[in-house]
């Protein structure tokens, strides 16, 4: 079946601090292993990316955020689950993770995925996985693989094949920040 061997081209490839390129809950998106500072910086490089601005992780599960920051009041989940759609939520102090991979202000982005093909290649995986849209940075995000640059594409050490065919266009997700006192603020609705 094509999305199982997609899934498993894929943990192979992260597992070596390679770069993939994979349909998320949102837009297709470049990625690699969070914990990995070589593999993040070749991201960088890639899409030409400021480093100040950090990048996200995917989790496969809410449980997972307590080992990837130290933050007190993570418990956003109720808030998420009225919004509908995917919902980045940007974290302070993160930890166990790539320092290279963090916003010059000391956050992180995580996103826990719905999607089936994320969430079960993040659980193969065992570790978070960067997520960042398919472009060079400063140009539209594609929404479709086929609008996907031929440059990124020839950069990436495995792509996956599942959902390449679709013309349904991902939309980006919504981002809020969670302060420390468990309050939230509206990034991107």
């Amino acid at each position: 079946m094509q999305i199982n061997d997609d899934i498993e081209s894929c943990v192979h490839t992260l597992k070596k601090g390679g770069l993939i390129l994979y349909p998320t809950d949102t837009v297709w998106g470049i990625g690699c292993d969070a914990t990995n500072k070589d593999a993040v910086e070749k991201i960088y490089n890639l899409k030409k990316r400021n480093r100040a601005k950090g990048l996200i992780i995917l989790l496969s599960s809410e449980k997972d955020i307590p080992q990837y920051t130290l933050q007190k009041n993570v418990q956003v989940y109720d808030y998420i689950k009225g919004i509908g759609k995917p919902t980045t939520v940007i974290y302070n102090n993160p930890k166990n993770l790539a320092l290279n991979l963090m916003h010059d202000d000391g956050s992180i982005g995580m996103r826990v995925v719905r999607d089936k093909f994320c969430k079960e290649m993040i659980e193969k995986f065992g570790r978070p996985v960067v997520s960042t849209s398919s472009n060079i940075s400063g140009f539209p995000a594609p929404r479709i693989f086929s609008d996907i640059d031929i440059a990124i594409k020839q950069q990436m050490n495995y792509v996956v094949r599942y959902r390449q065919e679709e013309t349904v266009p991902g939309i980006p997700s919504t981002v809020v920040r969670i302060n420390s006192d468990g309050t939230y603020i509206m990034v991107r609705p």
